[in-house]
């Protein structure tokens, strides 16, 4: 990793996964067992505990779900990025998942943030984040 704290580290069930980002598509996995999507990526249903689970391709649409500028953070390479949106989003696909909102300015886009703003995935390096979907209310 050296030195760096916002790299993955694939594993042999995660590498699915992360191989698809560096790609640029985002994957869930349902369970073909009660048929609901989940995020992180987990071998069981976090919801019934099945181990029938498949990847699938997720839209790539969320609404905001709550968020928190960070104005410091001394681990590489976060420093450099301050202020920085941290914010969990749910995926239309129903998953909750951790993230960041970025924005095309430096600075991070929080006059354009509300509770329910639409969302839609990007890739920096790729690690998925989201932006405000263009022309939205909001945005």
């Amino acid at each position: 990793m050296a030195g760096r704290f916002d790299l993955p580290e694939p594993d042999a069930f995660t590498r699915t996964y992360w191989d698809a980002a560096a790609e640029g598509r985002l994957l869930i996995r349902r369970c073909r067992a009660c048929g609901r999507a989940h995020h992180y990526p987990r071998e069981f249903c976090p919801h019934c505990w099945s181990e029938d689970v498949a990847w699938e391709p997720a839209s790539g649409r969320a609404t905001l779900y709550t968020w928190s500028v960070v104005h410091r953070n001394d681990l590489p390479p976060f420093a450099e990025r301050t202020p920085y949106i941290a914010a969990v989003v749910d995926l239309a696909e129903g998953p909750r998942m951790m993230t960041e909102v970025v924005g095309a300015a430096a600075e991070p886009p929080t006059g354009e943030l509300s509770a329910g703003a639409e969302l839609e995935v990007v890739f920096r390096d790729g690690i998925p984040v989201f932006r405000v979907v263009p022309g939205t209310a909001g945005g």
